[in-house]
């Protein structure tokens, strides 16, 4: 590799790290905060946390290495015509290739690297936090309960305590179950205590009463206890296997599904569908690197390279990229929509390497280019001006 092409290079791979780990860190902090309370509810410790957040790195880096990559081309390219860099190496009979290498390698690159993560190590993250998420589940009830909470913990079940005493016990305890519609069941007890053996979970609740309504005539019942032991089963079955959807395998199972698999066998085009967007979702990174080619990879005027180079490639990106993503959601339900996910990306890909060789680029029409030019040129002039009120915006 030429120097100039190392050179080229290394400035991408600086924009692009910085840009990358920004991206992966605010995706990061979306998915936890979203999902932090039911792990904290579920009193579970520091590291459980710190594991469960962690597995959402690997779900994330093959969604944002694509756009990551035209930000940081886009942004070297342009910043290198500004410095009339792209200019002096056209005018010292450097070959267009000498800037077309290096990003065209970096995007293959990245292209591998997303297809590993997407087929080897993403489906054992995901794995890894819905079996989280199930163990927390399983200790829902001992440990979700707080003092002076109601909560409904179901689909139409209700608890709510008094309080939580040192020893574990529950005070003042209070049970609702409407999953019936015809049929109201209603728990009270002044202490109640949850224990767990190889049966299940029980709560065995004293000093209470039991009431029964039935909705169709407003008859109601009630029984007094001194002890009643309710099976919390009822309200929650225990779940022994973790279901496995066609995102959590890897790709080897796609390719040869398991005939007797119960999921597979009602699920059948999600499996074929995800099994083409495996194929296909990792060329993403070389396609765009083609297209920011195309839009920033030739010397321009400055006007052109201030505003269209960075807002044409995104644009253009992200338009390619809703169009793959559409037809995949569409071919779980359709396969007839298959064929699209390959067509997409090796379509456009063709498009624009003919389009590099035969010295065409994309880019904004002239007077769309001028209006977006004078709009931020004076906005950028009203920031100056209102930052050095007396100085006319200048220091």
């Amino acid at each position: 590799m030429r120097l100039i092409e190392l050179y080229i290079l290394r400035r991408i791979l600086v924009v692009f790290f910085a840009v990358f780990i920004a991206a992966i860190m605010l995706t990061w902090t979306v998915q936890v905060l979203a999902r932090i309370n039911f792990l904290t509810t579920n009193s579970q410790t520091f590291l459980t946390v710190l594991k469960f957040s962690s597995l959402f790195i690997p779900l994330a880096i093959p969604l944002v290495i694509p756009f990551v990559l035209v930000i940081a081309v886009s942004q070297t390219l342009s910043t290198m015509n500004q410095d009339t860099e792209l200019v002096v190496i056209n005018a010292a009979g450097i070959p267009r290739s000498a800037v077309w290498r290096p990003v065209l390698i970096l995007g293959l690159c990245l292209s591998l690297f997303s297809f590993f993560i997407t087929n080897f190590i993403a489906p054992y993250a995901r794995l890894n936090m819905r079996q989280i998420i199930e163990t927390a589940h399983s200790s829902f009830i001992n440990t979700l309960l707080q003092e002076g909470s109601f909560r409904e913990l179901g689909n139409g079940i209700y608890f709510e305590i008094g309080e939580r005493r040192t020893n574990g016990d529950i005070g003042r305890l209070f049970i609702i179950d409407q999953r019936d519609p015809n049929l109201d069941l209603f728990y009270y007890a002044v202490e109640g205590i949850v224990t767990n053996d190889q049966n299940g979970s029980f709560m065995i609740m004293k000093n209470g009463e039991f009431q029964r309504r039935d909705n169709k005539n407003n008859n109601i019942s009630i029984i007094k206890f001194d002890t009643y032991t309710l099976d919390l089963s009822d309200f929650f079955p225990a779940n022994q296997t973790i279901t496995i959807y066609p995102k959590d395998q890897l790709l080897s199972y796609l390719l040869n599904p398991d005939p007797n698999d119960s999921h597979y066998q009602s699920h059948r085009l999600q499996y074929t569908a995800e099994l083409h967007k495996r194929f296909t979702e990792w060329l993403y990174p070389i396609v765009f690197a083609f297209i920011v080619l195309t839009i920033a990879g030739d010397a321009r005027s400055h006007r052109e390279a201030y505003i269209s180079a960075s807002f044409s490639a995104v644009s253009l990106s992200l338009l390619v990229y809703w169009l793959g993503y559409f037809f995949a959601e569409h071919a779980e339900n359709n396969l007839a929509y298959v064929p699209f996910l390959y067509i997409i990306p090796i379509s456009i890909s063709v498009l624009l390497i003919f389009m590099l060789l035969t010295n065409r680029r994309i880019s904004l029409p002239v007077r769309w280019s001028d209006v977006l030019y004078r709009f931020f040129n004076a906005w950028r002039n009203k920031g100056k001006r209102s930052h050095y009120p007396n100085t006319g915006g200048t220091p």
